[in-house]
């Protein structure tokens, strides 16, 4: 089973609700997909035991090929490519911009000439270890790449079936959240009761709406804010499936990058308890 945990906004504790699944329950593969900012090793403190690097396809255009007929740029819906064509007075100019480039391939497959080969380039690693018998995988956007989906399908395409599947995702609602929850069987949307956390929830669940992944809300810091979060969840029809208090021990247990369980065990069986309402579903 596929377990993703995502919320619309960052800072409402979704990776602390994601480790914490994960040392609850046995036979598990943690997935760490906040690729830009990946912090469950921070909590889980994984031996880290192999690194590879993460790279795209992009494209160098061989001007002695090009005709400049714009092809290229003309499939290429991120922009990617620009062509200008030559004139009497100026040479033609074919300009490529790989940070915008997502090693899809089309300027290439497109190119009438075969004017334009692929270069790997490197925008991050995946590194692979373990915690007693937790699987863990994250990935790492190097500093100023701004692919990040290429990344976290190279995370995801080490899930391993024959074990529970904990994904946490990146924060928000754009590309990098809709490539680590696709396909997933279920996701948690971890919200916090205030305007900001109820305005970007409705966008996680509209979005969550058109994957067509099954998901449940958990509220944390139940006990501060408003009751607009439980309201709007009741209006439609979304179960709420946790709420966790505010809580002085949590929040120093975070501070020090610990686990909720560690430090207050009891909250290992309402994260067992939760799985399986998740599972008999």
């Amino acid at each position: 089973m596929i377990i993703a945990v995502a919320s619309g906004k960052g800072g409402t504790g979704k990776t602390t609700v994601a480790v914490n699944i994960a040392l609850s329950l046995d036979n598990v593969q943690f997935l760490d997909c906040d690729v830009e900012e990946p912090n469950a090793h921070i909590f889980l403190k994984p031996r880290i035991e192999k690194t590879i690097l993460s790279s795209i396809p992009v494209p160098e255009i061989d001007t002695k090929k090009c005709v400049y007929c714009g092809k290229c740029a003309e499939v290429c819906v991120y922009n990617a490519i620009a062509i200008v064509p030559p004139t009497n007075n100026n040479a033609g100019v074919a300009l490529t911009l790989t940070n915008l480039c997502h090693g899809c391939q089309a300027c290439s497959f497109f190119c009438p000439k075969g004017a334009i080969r692929e270069r790997k380039k490197e925008i991050g690693v995946v590194e692979f270890g373990s915690k007693k018998d937790i699987e863990f995988i994250h990935g790492r956007l190097n500093i100023g790449e701004a692919m990040a989906p290429p990344v976290i399908r190279q995370v995801k395409g080490h899930i391993n079936p024959r074990k529970t599947v904990i994904i946490d995702a990146p924060p928000g609602v754009s590309c990098p959240v809709i490539a680590a929850v696709k396909d997933s069987d279920f996701c948690l949307l971890v919200t916090e009761p205030t305007p900001f956390g109820l305005s970007d929830l409705s966008l996680a669940v509209e979005l969550l709406h058109k994957l067509r992944v099954p998901f449940g809300v958990i509220i944390n810091r139940a006990d501060l804010g408003d009751k607009e979060t439980e309201r709007y969840c009741e209006k439609e029809k979304i179960e709420i499936l946790m709420k966790i208090p505010f809580n002085k021990e949590i929040a120093l247990a975070y501070s020090r990058g610990e686990a909720v369980v560690n430090v207050l065990p009891e909250y290992k069986t309402k994260f067992k308890d939760l799985f399986q309402k998740i599972a008999h579903r």
